[in-house]
């Protein structure tokens, strides 16, 4: 976290822009429509029996499964609220969601309060909800056999992403059977997750913690549900944060752009590579700081000898393991969602090629090892938070989205992936191949495709940083674009997302979630750890 000095230095420039904002121009905002109306105003208010638990209070609800249909089947989402530290003070609920999709938001409680600034700690109720068919939430299943999620999950886990021909066959084999089980088995509530049912459950519980209006902080793929609430229920929005924003046009798609998929579309390959790109660049520029003497053709070494064979690592626990290409990739990608990671990636591309070396010892192999497992431990999303995800990220996405028809299309397009990407291209593209049309036949015929453009009851605050190598920064200036009464706030820092890593953002977002105020226009937080900055 930001120091004394730095904190002193954030206050001063956020009282100046504060002094020069100009007010936001009055104007009604659009109404929440009569269908979205009547599918959750028809809804008694639930009433929520609050108990204690680790993340503070915990609450159960049943909503329906299908809103068209609110005397039937019903899901059950898992609530936990955290109240707020100045009960006389209190403004109302924030609902967090740090993304996923599918990821926790009531275990995000417990971590978040470590970096929420104090004045929301002090007037919000916490509430974190758990997504329908996610977490402690009612969840997807779509094996009967759990060996057979196993069997899958052991290939496109264990693969990650394919490279060859024969690799490709395989992965879509496996897809097709996760679809297949998704689209059939697991299709009642596989059909009834996507982000349009979970923003009509959080409108529902707002109504039950006794809020008036919405106020929300959302994280990457939590900004897409912040977007989708804005747009479906634009008169109830009192504060929308979003940080490490999705362009919704792109997660969405239409039709002149569904011949790509959605995770083509996205550009967070982009991202990644650029956010490589320039850390490689800085740490040439560090001279002998760099552990890397020649940092992106060393990059570029290590990857080719990867890719060209498997490197074999000692686990003391474990025993011997082969580090493919694939998982070399991913953990770079995750170490650059930090910026403790950010600054161990050329550590552990100086430990690899080490490792590559001829004639090492038993004795430096082990040690060598052991370094790559301790720089490695810094990626985070390395191990599964909840286990289903494998379901239940499909199940959103392709809800969701608009996708080409065969799978063969990424195999087609995985050239161009990596050309437009180097490293990164097909890591993600693949991501999405189960949304293939002719594979995925579970949709939510209640999901929002839009509009995404509409005028909000309060503005919407959208946060990007320029180095984010998830959410391509491309995609918070859009969004400022798109949504008519919001502000763009942009952060130099690294890693994924602002909040809790710039203080000045920090600040910010804080003095917008609690008093409504908006940074100025054009505002540029630069109190970003830079990597190599000595």
């Amino acid at each position: 976290m930001p120091g004394t000095l730095r904190r002193a230095a954030t206050a001063l420039a956020l009282l100046l822009s504060l002094i020069v904002l100009p007010t936001v121009p009055a104007e009604a905002a659009d109404a929440t429509t009569a269908r979205e109306r009547a599918r959750v105003d028809r809804v008694p208010t639930p009433h929520l029996d609050w108990e204690p638990c680790d993340q503070g209070q915990c609450a159960r609800v049943r909503l329906p499964l299908d809103y068209d249909e609110p005397a039937g089947a019903t899901v059950e989402v898992a609530l936990a609220r955290v109240p707020a530290r100045k009960p006389s003070e209190r403004i109302g609920s924030l609902f967090l969601n740090p993304g996923g999709p599918g990821a926790s938001a009531t275990d995000f409680l417990q971590r978040a309060q470590a970096w929420l600034g104090p004045d929301v700690l002090d007037r919000f109720d916490l509430v974190g909800m758990d997504p329908r068919g996610t977490n402690d939430s009612t969840n997807t299943r779509c094996f009967a056999d759990p060996g057979d999620l196993d069997r899958v999950t052991g290939t496109l886990a264990g693969m990650v992403f394919p490279l060859t021909r024969a690799e490709e066959a395989t992965f879509i084999d496996a897809a097709s059977t996760l679809s297949a089980a998704c689209s059939g088995y697991g299709r009642e509530l596989s059909s009834a997750v996507s982000t349009a049912e979970v923003a009509r459950d959080m409108d529902v519980v707002r109504r039950a913690v006794g809020d008036d209006k919405l106020s929300y902080l959302g994280f990457s793929y939590g900004t897409y549900l912040g977007q989708v609430y804005a747009n479906m229920f634009p008169d109830r929005v009192r504060a929308i944060a979003i940080d490490g924003v999705i362009n919704p046009l792109q997660w969405v798609g239409t039709p002149g752009t569904a011949q790509f998929p959605m995770s083509l579309r996205m550009e967070s390959a982009e991202a990644s590579s650029a956010a490589l790109a320039g850390l490689l660049r800085r740490c040439a520029d560090a001279g002998s700081a760099c552990p890397l003497a020649h940092p992106r053709a060393d990059f570029a070494d290590v990857a080719a000898r990867l890719r060209a064979e498997p490197l074999v690592l000692e686990d003391p626990d474990a025993g011997t393991y082969e580090l493919t290409y694939q998982q070399f990739i991913s953990t770079v990608l995750y170490l650059l969602y930090t910026e403790d990671g950010v600054e161990a990636v050329p550590v552990l591309v100086a430990t690899v090629a080490q490792l590559q070396g001829d004639s090492l010892t038993s004795s430096r192999r082990r040690s060598l090892s052991a370094a790559y497992h301790r720089t490695a431990a810094l990626a985070v999303g390395q191990e599964r938070a909840y286990a289903n995800d494998l379901e239940v990220v499909p199940s959103v996405m392709c809800s969701d989205s608009r996708n080409p028809a065969r799978p063969s299309t990424w195999s087609r397009l995985a050239r161009l992936a990596d050309a437009r990407a180097p490293y990164f291209g097909r890591s993600w593209l693949w991501g999405s191949v189960s949304c293939a049309d002719r594979i995925w036949n579970a949709d939510d015929e209640d999901a929002w495709s839009g509009p995404f453009d509409r005028w909000t009851s309060a503005p919407v605050l959208v946060v990007g940083n320029v180095h984010d190598p998830a959410t391509n920064y491309a995609g918070a200036r859009a969004v400022s674009r798109l949504l008519p009464n919001s502000r763009l706030l942009s952060s130099n820092n690294w890693g994924h997302t602002a909040y809790g890593v710039s203080g000045c953002a920090t600040a910010h977002v804080d003095a917008y979630l609690v008093e409504g105020t908006l940074p100025a226009p054009g505002t540029v937080c630069t109190d970003g750890r830079q990597p190599f900055a000595g």
